[in-house]
């Protein structure tokens, strides 16, 4: 009978410490589940907001940014892509993207957003990280 009851009380014990972890650990889910900082999305709004969205099938002056890692470049049905975009060859990860928002030029000539100049790589990771929480990839 002792021995059962130190077997229950052991297993109580274990439970009680699996609910209490999880409650100290939930605070810390929900932060990671969130889909942008607020630092990630200003960064997004103050260099690409203008021409792009990240909203599927909303193509403005730019392409929509849904899901643009893991895209092939220029391959976004419904847009009118530059030639050099359509025949770029290559698909959108997490380097190419921030090297392109820093030097467009370097990543695909002849793209259409002249006259954008680009941002700091700084600017661009943060960016980077909002189109992958607020639009996924692919």
């Amino acid at each position: 009978m002792r021995a059962r009851l130190q077997r229950s009380s052991s297993a109580w014990l274990r439970a009680i410490s699996t609910v209490a972890l999880a409650l100290l650990l939930s605070p810390l889910l929900s932060f990671a589940q969130q889909p942008a900082s607020d630092e990630a999305q200003q960064a997004f709004n103050n260099s690409c907001r203008t021409c792009h969205s990240v909203k599927e099938g909303d193509n403005r002056l730019g392409p929509n940014l849904y899901k643009i890692v893991g895209r092939k470049a220029g391959s976004l049905p419904n847009y009118n892509y530059s030639s050099s975009m359509k025949e770029a060859g290559f698909v959108w990860d997490q380097d190419k993207l921030t090297r392109f928002m820093v030097k467009p030029d370097e990543v695909v000539s002849g793209h259409k957003m002249q006259p954008y100049g680009g941002i700091s790589a700084e600017e661009a990771a943060k960016v980077v990280a909002y189109l992958q929480a607020a639009g996924g990839s692919q």
